[in-house]
């Protein structure tokens, strides 16, 4: 639920159905370049209280999914260097389920070692996999799509996708396209396409037939679907993680993983898996999602003053100033004078002012701050 442009928490009733093999895989591994300076490789995004709701995003993420799976039925894949990073921030976590990579190697084989672990742990295991650093404002729409998603793949050799009901044409989301409606369920459709982020033109026509979802990157299905594709789709990976399987949770996994991880294809879950297997599915939701991939989609989810500014503190004073995406310290005193549709973030000793037309170019930007001001500034 959202007060003032909050969320606030809702103590939701865990499903009363059996969930003893029902799983979370949270991704966490992400560098979150794109909010720069505020998100850095020491601290990106995903471990960051982006929207001043109280919670980091990763916090955030982990009790949702507590509504919706046991907690210890959670777990988190991330870079070996944030490991640390999520155990401060949920204690209450196993730290056995935090699973640390040794190299960022794409969603594909963090998705394809969560699921060898879980199988390993329940033949039958049956996830869920989400990023940590997406925004999700309605939480009961949201329970209720993963539940009737499990019960779904619990059973079936389906792979199932979330598809979120487009409310623009957005150039930023890839897309869905859905078919007939399954044959088992009036909510779930067969996949007809996917497509990677497209021109306006084309994000018109995708929103006039009706037919097409965005992308979530919210994946469900049951451990033994999702390794028998990647056994016949990325067999490289399947193998070279299957060679592994007697040392998977235990006191050997590590040096195992150290040792085969840098071999492992860099690869999207939807490129290596997705777009090849058949029995591909989509559900059609509506939870208040967004990605929040840039400072645009941040400004679009907070309350702006009378002009559309965003962020605008008590320390900060606006003339003729409109639209603006503003994020300064709480003890720097500021004047912003003639700016419109402007991104102006400031964060201990790096600061960015750029149109808002620029947002998708601050991951380059960041590779030219790296490369001609400093690594440490990044």
């Amino acid at each position: 639920i959202r007060s003032n442009n909050h969320l606030i928490s809702v103590n939701l009733p865990k499903f009363q159905k059996d969930m003893s093999h029902n799983y979370a895989v949270i991704m966490a591994g992400g560098a979150g370049t794109r909010f720069w300076p505020t998100s850095t490789t020491k601290h990106p995004k995903q471990f960051l209280d982006i929207l001043n709701t109280g919670e980091t995003l990763l916090q955030q993420t982990y009790r949702r999914m507590a509504l919706v799976v046991p907690e210890d039925h959670i777990y988190i894949v991330t870079s070996e260097h944030y490991t640390d990073l999520c155990a401060e921030q949920l204690p209450q976590m196993n730290p056995d389920h935090i699973i640390g990579e040794p190299a960022r190697r794409n969603t594909a084989p963090c998705i394809a070692y969560a699921a060898f672990k879980l199988k390993k742990r329940d033949p039958l295991a049956n996830f869920v996999v989400t990023p940590a650093d997406h925004l999700v404002t309605n939480e009961a729409a949201f329970v209720d799509a993963m539940q009737t998603g499990l019960d779904a793949t619990s059973d079936r050799n389906v792979l199932l996708t979330i598809g979120m009901t487009p409310t623009r044409p957005e150039t930023g989301y890839g897309y869905i396209q859905h078919d007939q409606v399954s044959d088992w369920s009036d909510r779930i459709k067969l996949v007809k396409t996917f497509t990677e982020k497209p021109n306006l033109e084309l994000a018109k026509t995708f929103i006039k037939t009706g037919e097409f979802l965005w992308n979530a990157g919210i994946f469900i299905w049951n451990a033994n679907t999702i390794l028998s594709a990647f056994e016949r789709d990325m067999t490289d990976l399947y193998n070279l993680l299957s060679s592994g399987w007697d040392m998977l949770n235990s006191e050997d996994e590590a040096a195992f993983i150290q040792d085969i991880y840098g071999r492992l294809p860099n690869e999207s879950i939807d490129y290596g898996i997705l777009e090849k297997a058949s029995a591909v599915y989509v559900m059609p939701a509506d939870f208040g999602w967004s990605d929040l991939g840039s400072w645009v989609e941040v400004h679009e989810q907070r309350e702006g003053d009378n002009l559309g500014n965003t962020g605008v503190g008590h320390n900060i004073l606006m003339f003729n100033a409109n639209n603006n995406t503003i994020n300064l310290e709480p003890n720097i005193a500021a004047v912003i004078s003639g700016l419109e549709d402007y991104i102006v973030i400031q964060s201990e000793d790096r600061l960015l002012i750029c149109p808002r037309s620029e947002a998708q170019s601050i991951k380059r930007f960041v590779g030219d701050v790296k490369l001609k001001i400093g690594e440490h500034y990044v």
